[in-house]
């Protein structure tokens, strides 16, 4: 499965120790995501209809509440690089 350049370089910044942060609204709907990189700077390309994109390929999943993180699926799509760690 093929996937766009966007949705690459946000799982290469998940493979490496990010995060995708998703924001509610006080009734409990997404209205926005916030991806970080492993040293805290927000990464501006990692949107709401990519996020959902993402979501709906199984390549990242959330448990417990806790922020989104990549998984086995989104590992096999990000082609390997040679500073993915």
């Amino acid at each position: 499965m093929d996937i766009s350049r966007h949705e690459q370089r946000v799982l290469h910044v998940l493979a490496q120790g990010g995060k995708i942060v998703a924001l509610k609204s006080e009734a409990g709907k997404l209205i926005g995501v916030e991806c970080f990189n492993r040293d805290g700077w927000l990464m501006q390309q990692c949107t709401l209809p990519l996020f959902k994109k993402l979501r709906t390929k199984k390549a990242i999943a959330s448990s417990n509440g806790h922020p989104y993180r990549i998984t086995r699926r989104g590992l096999e799509l990000a082609r390997s690089e040679f500073d993915n760690r």
